[in-house]
């Protein structure tokens, strides 16, 4: 995550590291690394119901190093965007990554039950489906991001890995509501889950003409956390994109905390950069920090 690191410190120069904000993560859980324990103001888990905070599979913790490692173990080599907001990891994926809509479901209530407790603003779901019956807007996924969405919380989700084909943003990201992150650099070949792939962020429009993803940010090869103590893995994909986006809000939302979830969306929109791709591949364009903060 050596770019990140780069930008981390030039966002610390403005001031901001997120500080104040509570990030939800709604993912394999949490393992209480180095970097990230003392960010951890809260955990559930819907998938064993243990009480501590673990990751059984890696990719959550791997999300939440993106969002707010503070690089200890690395000497700060390799930090996250928003390294002193506080997380909220909801572990409802098992140690395969799979889960069920039931537990997505759960957590997303837990959350906004919490909301005030720990001052959640942000959800982030680097969590998708791609079968038939859930494509829809009336899937129970949606409306789950839908209710959460309208309750004033920033919901962040993946554009998913089906790419390059239209119409391949998996479900939640298809809501109209949330904010869909997509890879800006997956013209780049990656392992994701074991694959080789290249072109793979979800392309939109959804069934309902929805363009889509709104925005796009790194996915390809980024180094963070990983459920071991003192050690980073390297991880690609539009899970890895998602967390960048939730990062650069926690600090957007550090900076002026009197914003609602409709002003964080419409000044996202404002300030992504336009990088020439089809509409339906970078939404409204790439993530810029530094613009955004300014």
């Amino acid at each position: 995550m050596n770019q990140a690191k780069i930008e981390v410190h030039g966002y610390e120069a403005f001031g901001f590291t997120g500080k104040g904000v509570g990030v939800a993560v709604l993912d394999t859980g949490c393992f209480p690394h180095e970097d990230l324990r003392e960010h951890i103001a809260a955990f559930s888990d819907f998938v064993q119901q243990r009480p501590n905070a673990y990751d059984d599979n890696g990719h959550g913790t791997h999300v939440c190093g993106i969002i707010a490692g503070n690089g200890l173990a690395s000497g700060k080599r390799y930090c996250g965007i928003a390294p002193d907001c506080h997380l909220i990891p909801v572990k409802v994926l098992d140690k395969r990554g799979n889960g069920f809509a039931s537990d997505v479901l759960a957590g997303l209530r837990w959350v906004r039950e919490q909301r005030d407790i720990y001052n959640i603003r942000i959800v982030n779901i680097s969590v998708g489906s791609f079968s038939r019956k859930n494509m829809s807007e009336n899937s129970a996924l949606v409306r789950g991001v839908n209710e959460t969405w309208d309750a004033g919380l920033v919901v962040v989700v993946a554009a998913g890995n089906m790419g390059p084909g239209r119409g391949t943003i998996t479900t939640p990201g298809i809501s109209r509501k949330v904010i869909t992150v997509g890879c800006s650099d997956d013209h780049k070949e990656v392992n994701v889950m074991g694959n080789r792939m290249i072109d793979y962020s979800g392309r939109g429009p959804t069934v309902s003409c929805i363009c889509k993803p709104d925005v796009v940010a790194p996915g390809a090869s980024i180094i963070s956390c990983s459920n071991r103590y003192g050690k980073y893995a390297c991880k690609s994909g539009t899970s890895m994109a998602t967390p960048f986006v939730s990062g650069a809000l926690a600090l957007l939302l550090e900076k002026y905390p009197e914003m609602n979830n409709r002003d964080v969306k419409l000044w996202l929109r404002e300030h992504a950069v336009d990088i020439g791709l089809p509409r339906n591949q970078q939404g409204w364009g790439l993530l810029d920090i530094n613009h955004l903060l300014q």
